[in-house]
């Protein structure tokens, strides 16, 4: 059954001789745990299909089923209520509060869905626990790297337990090795059943995926199911996702394996008890009979 159902969606902006077709006619269908890599040039749509998908935005025309439910024309609160409990986002700039610590910028979803103060607590600290940043959980965003920054960004867009994960230019602003942490990450959750869209002008990162579409003037014009790290066809390996080289699958491991070591390195050391001697007691002398 799919999780994502567009059929002849389009979105226009402006009126008259003013306006933009931003999608056009897409149809599009999208399993639960697929990993989606979607692909084109500037104002090809991409983040306009995101935003439409993630219920940020309706679309001019057509029709959307999430989950088999129509979603297109929700009224705004019932779509709030539906983007919270099924949708994660992961944007370039992360949009965490500058004046909240990273715990409470991870916990920040839970506030509105109304858990308790101690209930929100223990999940943040959960969820910064798989991102391998427990002993930041105290630091503000000015005091972490990207890549930290990110890894933060991914707790807080897991914090509901969402269906999807939609990730637009993710790794944007951040260095290879920062990138590749992020995308170890994001492919860990899609091995645990999340459904993961990810936007991303970066090829090589499409190795990742499992599908990849390729966008041009608002419309889908390529999709390509994959095996993850390699393209379909030479074709497509140049149109999409370079097959990986042994250099990229050991940078891959290595960044997983950083990411691994770190989480280790923070978990307090268990403590040996330490065993007392046993006293050699000398057995006691019967009384002797009268």
């Amino acid at each position: 059954m799919s999780l994502i159902k567009l059929k002849d969606v389009s979105k226009l902006y402006g009126l008259g001789e003013a306006t933009t077709v931003a999608l056009e006619d897409v149809e599009l269908v999208i399993e639960k745990g697929e990993f989606v890599a979607i692909m084109g040039p500037s104002g090809s749509g991409k983040t306009t299909l995101l935003n439409v998908i993630g219920l940020l935005d309706r679309p001019s025309h057509g029709l959307y089923q999430l989950d088999t439910r129509s979603v297109e024309r929700l009224k705004p609160n019932a779509r709030a209520k539906v983007r919270r409990d099924k949708i994660g986002f992961v944007f370039q700039s992360s949009n965490l509060l500058p004046r909240m610590t990273v715990l409470d910028n991870v916990a920040l979803p839970l506030v509105y869905k109304g858990r308790l103060a101690t209930r929100r607590v223990k999940i943040a600290e959960k969820m910064l626990d798989r991102v391998g940043l427990t002993d930041r959980q105290y630091f503000y965003p000015h005091q972490l790297s990207g890549g930290q920054i990110q890894r933060v960004a991914i707790a807080r867009a897991l914090i509901n337990d969402p269906a999807i994960i939609i990730a637009d230019e993710p790794t944007g602003n951040l260095d290879s090795i920062a990138s590749r942490v992020v995308m170890e990450l994001l492919r860990d959750i899609n091995k645990l059943g999340n459904t993961v869209l990810m936007v991303t002008h970066n090829p090589e990162l499409t190795r990742y995926a499992s599908r990849v579409l390729y966008m041009h003037d608002g419309a889908i014009r390529h999709d390509v199911q994959k095996e993850v790290g390699v393209a379909a066809t030479t074709r497509e390996t140049k149109l999409f996702a370079p097959e990986g080289s042994v250099e990229d699958d050991l940078q891959s491991v290595s960044a997983k394996m950083a990411l691994e070591e770190e989480k280790e390195s923070k978990k307090p050391a268990k403590k040996q008890k330490s065993r007392k001697p046993k006293l050699k007691t000398k057995p006691r002398k019967k009384n002797a009979k009268r």
